[in-house]
């Protein structure tokens, strides 16, 4: 049962990060096709292609590997100024000369075979305002991070955050010696002033000398206050209500004073331990969560490198790893699977899932960002750049300037393409041989 349920998890992320692809790729695709740009494909994954339909001018799929995916819009990259102006007479063919990288260019411009365009084509993305490019790139990590507060506001709002509640779950039966680790009580023992007094599991506390508690926490502060002073415990029994007389004993329990240095300070102790029960939070906890794991996503991003490397020497010495660090999809969906197969309750296996499913989006979110091609961040940032040499052409009088070539970044873009292929290659061999330990 414990395989089946961690193979379930496993298939549970898979499926997850596929809607999250696919959410995302539409974030990208709606826009697009708003502003009237050209799309021949939209797909779900890499690889050979596992199912395909064309409605209209695009073609939507589903391809083997679920790691990724993208949407081909017409005039990605503006061709060069020669072709632009040769375009009206018809297509031209053959390779770059150049060189290794002159020839990436060439191929960059003809991944999509939309590139080749009429010099009075205007469906293209290289011929749209600043703004309506920017829009469509950032669309599909708003989608993420959309996404991501929706899961959160479910987990949060939705199912609630595990509390200690003011309902016991079991009672000591005596009061063992301090710093003793018996798992019995002896004939010397003192009882449990919980046992004492009569109190069961599933009584709830209602109030405390008439002081009513919400919280375990409420609860405890005042039994710590009250040693060898009795109490008057309200609580509900089987639906009825009664008063029950209790006198927490003076304990010991370890604490820290001022300076750092472990002590002991004494309290009053009645030996119940509480349920944990969820608590629905505000609707706002969901978004709040978001922004909370944005920022520590960002950390981690900028400690990319840092981080990548501690990954790399713990792959080949054994050593613990950061439970903070970096995963791959294949270390996310190993997470899941050992959170579907712990022994829990149906509810918090959910939950685990849902808080890994939210990150996830978060992670995808930011990391899309980065202000580098191919990533999302990166045409931003040629979008911006284009947008800047415009408006300092129009200041100055000068004529508007010729489009931004993204393709002359292609060997930056190739430094990144292997920097992230190696990265990958790190985390899933990290993932597959010292994984993090959900416990």
């Amino acid at each position: 049962m414990t395989a089946l349920a961690f193979v379930i998890g496993i298939l549970i992320m898979i499926v997850g990060l596929a809607v999250s692809i696919a959410l995302h790729e539409i974030g990208h695709l709606v826009p697009a096709k708003r502003f009237g740009v050209r799309v021949g494909q939209y797909m779900i994954g890499f690889g050979p292609t596992l199912f395909s339909r064309r409605r209209g001018e695009t073609e939507y799929g589903v391809k083997a590997l679920p790691i990724g995916g993208y949407i081909s819009m017409a005039g990605m990259y503006p061709p060069p100024p020669e072709e632009r102006d040769a375009a009206a007479s018809g297509p031209r063919s053959g390779r770059a000369g150049g060189g290794f990288f002159a020839t990436m260019v060439q191929d960059a411009r003809a991944a999509n075979a939309d590139t080749m365009v009429d010099a009075d084509d205007d469906r293209v993305f290289w011929r749209l305002p600043v703004w309506k490019r920017i829009v469509i790139m950032l669309g599909g990590p708003l989608m993420n991070l959309v996404l991501a507060i929706v899961l959160f506001a479910i987990l949060f709002t939705g199912i609630g955050v595990q509390q200690a509640s003011t309902t016991i779950a079991s009672i000591s039966e005596c009061v063992a010696p301090a710093g003793s680790t018996q798992t019995e009580c002896s004939a010397s023992d003192p009882a449990a002033p919980a046992a004492e007094a009569g109190l069961r599991p599933g009584d709830r506390i209602l109030a405390i000398d008439g002081s009513p508690v919400a919280s375990f926490d409420e609860a405890s502060a005042i039994i710590r206050d009250s040693p060898d002073r009795q109490l008057t415990f309200t609580i509900e029994r089987d639906g009825r209500q009664s008063a029950v007389a209790v006198t927490p004993m003076l304990a010991e329990r370890p604490a820290t004073d001022a300076a750092g240095e472990a002590t002991t300070e004494a309290v009053g102790f009645v030996g119940f331990s509480p349920t944990a029960e969820y608590v629905r939070q505000p609707i706002w906890t969901g978004p709040e969560a978001a922004i909370e794991n944005v920022g520590a996503v960002a950390g981690v991003i900028v400690q990319l490198p840092v981080k990548l490397t501690d990954t790399a020497i713990s792959l080949f010495t054994g050593s613990e790893r950061d439970p903070d660090g970096p995963l791959s999809v294949v270390g996310v969906g190993r997470l899941a699977g050992e959170v579907a197969a712990i022994d829990a309750p149906v509810l918090n296996r959910v939950a685990g899932i849902l808080g890994l499913l939210a990150s996830l989006n978060i992670a995808l979110f930011v990391f899309n960002l980065i202000p580098l091609l191919p990533l999302d961040g990166g045409h931003v940032v040629v979008a911006l750049w284009d947008g800047i040499k415009r408006a300092w052409a129009k200041l100055f009088r000068r004529p508007p300037p010729g489009p931004v070539d993204a393709t002359k970044l292609v060997p930056v873009t190739f430094v990144v393409v292997v920097l992230l292929i190696g990265m990958g290659a790190v985390l899933i061999l990290a993932d597959l041989v010292n994984p993090i330990q959900l416990l």
